[in-house]
């Protein structure tokens, strides 16, 4: 019984029709793999199920891809084809156009008046100083009211800097005519001044009287007080240390960003928080119930023997 069974396993083997399903199948694996490696190129192609399933979807895919690739192709050249007789056409209606604009250009610059002659030689002028390569009526009435407004401002300017230069020579006179005035060998001082040089001594004198004693507080203030200045490396360290405490205030400002929006009784608070975490529970649950659902849907089922 064992004999015939063997028998008929190695008839199925190598029976004809088997041999051409495998040869085909051989020949499928390798079409997919070379247009894998064509689609994946230069990286490598990602590990996958091989079964009959993938090879079928795979086919399927394939034989899309290539049509879509076609479609393509065909809308490429089309595409190339009509812009490189729109290019000619163009071409040839330029040489052909040239001449007839040329002669229209002339005949409209001849048979203009002087008026005319006056306004399209300022406005090429106009368009030659603005560097316009193409003027238009509306950009150079643009640049026009741009260059108007530049001209007021620069007026503006001018007559300020005139007020502040008449300022300055009223400046300079008078200061000429008080030297003037010192220079002269009839200069008299004005009463006042001496009275002035009075006062001034007599405040020059208290305060010199006073000048020890005001040294002698500030000695013992500088005794009493810390006289250490701070050094480079202290103020480097006060800079690490502040530095520090930003850091630490950030870290503790994104610590009660969680908390934000909770009641300010702690047991309130505790509450809610078993609220949310009950919440999170059931949607966890709920979470791997989809998930495990879903890979029970997903996993093949077994062939029964």
């Amino acid at each position: 019984m064992a004999h015939h069974r063997l028998l008929s396993q190695d008839s199925a083997i190598f029976s004809p029709s088997v041999a051409r399903i495998a040869a085909s199948t051989a020949r499928d694996w390798s079409y997919i793999d070379a247009w894998l490696s064509s689609k994946f190129h230069p990286r490598p192609v990602p590990s996958f199920e091989r079964n009959n399933d993938t090879l079928k979807v795979l086919l399927a895919l394939a034989s899309v891809n290539e049509a879509a690739d076609d479609e393509r192709n065909l809308v490429a050249k089309s595409e190339a084809t009509a812009l490189q007789e729109l290019t000619d056409s163009e071409r040839k209606i330029d040489k052909t156009s040239r001449p007839l604009r040329e002669g229209l250009i002339e005949a409209v610059e001849h048979n203009l008046p002087t008026d005319g002659h006056t306004a399209l030689d300022a406005m090429a002028n106009m368009a030659l100083q603005f560097g316009v390569a193409f003027p238009e009526p509306d950009t150079l009435g643009q640049r026009m009211c741009q260059l108007q407004a530049g001209i007021h401002d620069a007026e503006r300017m001018k007559a300020r800097v005139e007020v502040l230069h008449k300022h300055i020579d009223d400046e300079a006179a008078r200061v000429e005519e008080l030297l003037k005035e010192l220079q002269r060998d009839d200069y008299q001082p004005p009463a006042h001044l001496a009275k002035q040089n009075l006062n001034m001594q007599r405040k020059v004198k208290a305060l010199s009287a006073k000048l020890p004693e005001l040294q002698d507080k500030v000695t013992a203030l500088a005794a009493s007080a810390d006289t250490s200045h701070p050094t480079i490396a202290d103020l480097a360290r006060d800079e690490q240390a502040y530095l520090s405490v930003l850091s630490r205030k950030k870290e503790l400002d994104l610590q009660l960003a969680t908390f934000h929006g909770l009641p300010s009784n702690p047991d309130v608070a505790r509450a809610e928080l078993e609220e949310l975490r009950d919440q999170l529970r059931s949607v966890e649950s709920q979470r791997d119930a989809v998930f495990e659902g879903l890979v029970e849907r997903e996993s093949p089922v077994k062939r029964r023997r």
